[in-house]
């Protein structure tokens, strides 16, 4: 087993950018892009609870960059780099930490951005991981959760619930032949690179289930939101499941998809901005406070817990 400053030399420090310095120094040194602004995120996994003790190590890696990811496409933002913090139980051995490494590679290639640092320590109960993600925006560009209008549209990226409803697979829960749900609970895609500046009025990503997060927008802009369940996207794997599912998709969480406000004139220009990225409205919103989801007989839905909750 090697030691903790083997480790880094073996495993990290070949994934350094000419900021982290070899990972050899207390700090990084980081020169910011000419006229950008710097956006800063972190974002945290603890095995057992966002991920299951026998999942693979690469995917484990590559699910701790794209949360992060996710939250700097809701911002508008590319990355630059990242800070990554790990404590370790004594059962994780080298072959766990070489396929980590490996799946922290690909993913850095994929998404062009490198580690700039970080901190090791040991852990008496399970693997926690945690990344610090910065990225950059042009000056004043940057997306908020909080700035929507009465009267835009309510719109989503991709489709909502696969991730959920693939946890409840690994699970045993239910069958996913197709293996589609599985994936999307495994590995997220970031919404990166949409250019939503001056489109949408405010933007967020889908961690904690898209009627809890919808309730947060709703609250940063003082408005109230209506959708139509029917209108929420699914996949086809997702919709040939039927309405049994139908509230974990809309409370499940973990699908990193953007909900975004866009105002009324604007669905064409939201659309090519989205390019191959699907886009769907889903309600609107409107003057008031809270969250309305509208069932296929008209009616309010209730939902026995509106998403995921930390504490």
């Amino acid at each position: 087993m090697s030691n903790e400053f083997s480790r880094i030399a073996r495993y990290f420090a070949p994934l350094a950018g000419e900021e982290g310095r070899g990972l050899t120094d207390d700090a990084a040194v980081l020169r910011p892009p000419p006229g950008r602004e710097l956006v800063l995120t972190v974002d945290q996994m603890l095995e057992g609870v966002h991920f299951l003790k026998d999942d693979a190590p690469g995917l484990v890696a590559r699910k701790l960059l794209r949360r992060n990811l996710s939250d700097l496409a809701a911002m508008g933002a590319e990355p630059l780099g990242y800070l990554l913090t790990t404590a370790l139980p004594a059962g994780v051995d080298d072959a766990w930490l070489a396929a980590f490494a490996k799946g922290l590679e690909q993913d850095q290639a994929a998404f062009g951005c490198k580690l700039f640092g970080g901190d090791s320590s040991s852990s008496l109960h399970g693997i926690s991981l945690s990344a610090t993600f910065v990225g950059h925006v042009a000056p004043g560009a940057a997306l908020s959760r909080n700035g929507a209008k009465a009267g835009d549209g309510i719109w989503v990226t991709g489709t909502i619930g696969d991730a959920a409803l693939g946890l409840q697979a690994r699970l045993g829960k239910l069958a996913d032949e197709s293996g589609v749900l599985t994936r999307r609970s495994e590995l997220p895609e970031p919404r990166l690179g949409l250019k939503l500046a001056g489109l949408v009025t405010a933007a967020m990503d889908v961690s904690d289930g898209l009627v809890q997060d919808l309730g947060h927008m709703c609250k940063g802009s003082g408005l109230n939101g209506t959708i139509l369940a029917s209108l929420v996207p699914a996949s086809a794997a997702a919709a040939a499941l039927g309405a049994a599912v139908l509230e974990e998709r809309l409370t499940g969480g973990d699908d990193y998809e953007l909900l975004l406000a866009v105002p009324p004139g604007r669905a064409g220009a939201l659309k090519a901005a989205c390019g191959d990225v699907p886009v769907t409205k889903i309600g609107m919103f409107q003057t008031g406070m809270g969250v309305h989801v509208i069932g296929d007989d008209g009616k309010e839905m209730r939902f026995s817990k509106p998403g995921w909750k930390h504490f």
